[in-house]
């Protein structure tokens, strides 16, 4: 029986995976920062058939200032917005914290990014925990993984009501009339948390795709909440347990790889960048997360076994410019040619590639619900 195919997604945030994968890229320090290198990237990515690319973001320095590194990064959600005007069919998710980040704000931006991109944005949920980031922020901290976790909940919670506080036909554009929305199908959040509230209606139209996809690890938050759990574990068979564990429509698993080059081995290039620091090590990393490391055509038999217990699987290379060149000309044409995978094709939103339905807004269900009520009782 065949493998249904998988989605691949590539983190694509800096230089690489490795904390030291600086030294090694392919281009000038100062060109890091800059948009041609983000176009750049993400037109490989695209061009070589991946269903999405995330980026990473927090407030703090990408890196620990011990190992030399960026000091500094763009915003995420910046940088996507650039991504998807740049780009036709790729899927774009930042990676973006509501742990002190208003969540009216964050909602905004990630509807407004997946006007830009014509409903192809996702959104990679994550927390900020480093006590450095609450005074960053001028915030008082949120300590502990509960306090966590009950932030995650509550800023998505606040972010999917107000995406759907706009139905889907409340902008009518008529001319005849000089109205440019439908005031009744606007509808009030009226959420209420431990440590704030919101009112709504949201300040731009409901989105593209209804709600942009939201991928977030997984156990954050509630499965009913994401639309992908990322799920960790040193070995496959682990990986298969946890995503069916997480309980959300689709899992994917994170790999992180350190490909054969034609000048060396992905054991010397990993050597190399050891001297300087550990990749063991790197800030936010998972001590379970599963790697490979070796030629291309052992990746793609890790990436069938895995397309038999996961949905997709999110890359992290260890150094962008050198490791993504090897799946482009020798990974995913296999994986395609296989039909272990397949590509996203033009004109389809992220949650069509997916084969995630597009949600109605909760409250004109609501609204559609009370009319049956009120017309069956008469």
């Amino acid at each position: 029986m065949p493998h249904p195919a998988l989605h691949l997604a590539v983190e694509i945030d800096g230089d690489g995976a490795h904390p030291a994968a600086w030294r090694r890229a392919a281009h000038e320090p100062g060109a890091l920062l800059t948009p041609r290198r983000t176009a750049r990237v993400a037109a490989v990515a695209e061009n070589s058939g991946f269903t999405l690319v995330t980026l990473d973001d927090g407030i703090l320095p990408p890196g620990p200032a011990a190992s030399g590194g960026p000091a500094g990064r763009i915003g995420a959600v910046e940088r996507a917005a650039y991504i998807a005007a740049s780009t036709s069919v790729l899927g774009v998710a930042p990676v973006v914290a509501t742990t002190y980040a208003e969540p009216f704000h964050v909602s905004t931006r990630i509807a407004s990014l997946d006007h830009v991109s014509v409903g192809r944005a996702g959104w990679v949920l994550a927390v900020e925990d480093a006590p450095e980031a609450a005074r960053a922020w001028g915030r008082p901290a949120v300590e502990g993984a509960a306090a966590l976790r009950r932030e995650a909940v509550d800023g998505l919670t606040v972010s999917r009501d107000l995406w759907d506080s706009w139905e889907d036909d409340a902008v009518v554009r008529s001319v005849a009339t000089s109205r440019y929305l439908d005031g009744s199908r606007l509808h009030y959040v009226d959420f209420v948390g431990e440590t704030y509230r919101v009112k709504g209606p949201a300040i731009v139209p409901r989105p593209p795709q209804g709600r942009p996809v939201v991928l977030a690890p997984a156990s954050l938050v509630p499965p009913e909440l994401v639309d992908v759990a990322l799920v960790d574990g040193p070995s496959p068979a682990l990986l298969g347990r946890a995503a069916a564990a997480s309980g959300a429509p689709l899992a994917f698993a994170e790999l992180e790889v350190a490909l054969d080059t034609p000048e060396e081995t992905a054991a010397e290039r990993i050597a190399d960048l050891e001297r300087y620091a550990s990749w063991d090590t790197a800030p936010g990393r998972p001590p379970e997360r599963l790697r490979y490391t070796g030629p291309a055509a052992g990746l793609v038999a890790l990436l069938e076994e895995l397309s038999a217990v996961v949905d997709g699987v999110r890359l992290h290379p260890l150094v962008l410019d050198e490791d993504l060149s090897v799946l482009s000309r020798l990974v995913l044409p296999e994986l395609f040619g296989r039909r272990l995978a397949a590509r996203p094709l033009p004109g389809t939103t992220l949650r069509t590639t997916l084969g995630l339905p597009r949600p109605d807004s909760r409250f004109a269900t609501a609204a559609a619900s009370a009319t049956l009520t009120r017309e069956g009782h008469r």
